[in-house]
Parts: C-alpha cells; structure tokens; sequence
C-alpha cells in the first residue's frame, strides 16, 4: 500500500511586530517585495504576507496574534527572529537599505559570504549574504 504524502511544501517565517507599516517600507519600497495579502486591522494592516522570487516573509501584529482565539499559548514574549537571505548584489542591497540600521557592517566569512547584517524596523534581524559561486 502506498504511503501517501506527507512531504512539506515550503516553511514561511511569521514574525510578530508592533505595527506593520515599518516593517513594510523596509521589505516594499526599499527591497522590491510584492504584498500578496493583507489583512486590515484597526490601526492599519493586522497580517500581511510578501513575496519576492522564492522567499515569502509574514507579518502579524501582537495585537492580532492576542485577538486571535486560535492562538491560545503562542503569545508573543518579545523574542526576535533572525532571518538568512541570499542575495546576488549585495553592493545593490546596501544601496537599496541606506540608512537602515546595520547591526554588522559588511564582512567576509570563513565559509565564503560577503555579508551585512541589519535590524528591519520591527526588530528583527536579517543577514543578507552573497556567495561568490
């Protein structure tokens, strides 16, 4: 009898901020990203899901995530996440976010990444990181 399919098909991070719309200037106007759904909340969107080639990125509020019925145990404690993205240009990238907050200023590593780390407005962290194949 065959096993039916229990493969995952992707795994989006959903990451928990105060409000949306600064999160958003950052991923949408400044890196290109399209917003694939939004879902309006009181004082502006609660959840909005975007995309760029194959990386997806969701936003909730902690509002929404407190509000949500379903949600029960999974309050937000404050912790931030730390995202890894690929890029092809990071000289481009580092145009793009002038002006953000750079946690670690471009650098090589041991394992062959030219890399620059940022705090996107919502606090989290994200490394951009181009590999020379």
């Amino acid at each position: 009898m065959p096993m039916p399919d229990q493969s995952c098909r992707k795994a989006t991070p959903v990451l928990y901020v105060p409000a949306i719309a600064p999160s958003l200037a950052f991923w949408r106007d400044r890196l290109g990203f399209e917003v694939t759904m939004e879902v309006p909340g009181e004082d502006g969107p609660a959840f909005v899901a975007l995309a760029s080639g194959g990386i997806e990125l969701m936003y909730q509020t902690t509002a929404a995530l407190a509000a949500d019925p379903h949600a029960h145990g999974m309050e937000w404690k404050g912790d931030r996440s730390y995202l890894f993205v690929e890029v092809a240009d990071i000289d481009a990238l580092a145009t793009a976010l002038e002006g953000c907050e750079v946690v670690s200023p471009r650098h090589e590593t041991f394992y062959g990444a030219t890399e620059i780390v940022y705090r996107e407005p919502g606090g989290h962290f994200v490394t951009f990181a181009q590999f020379s194949h």
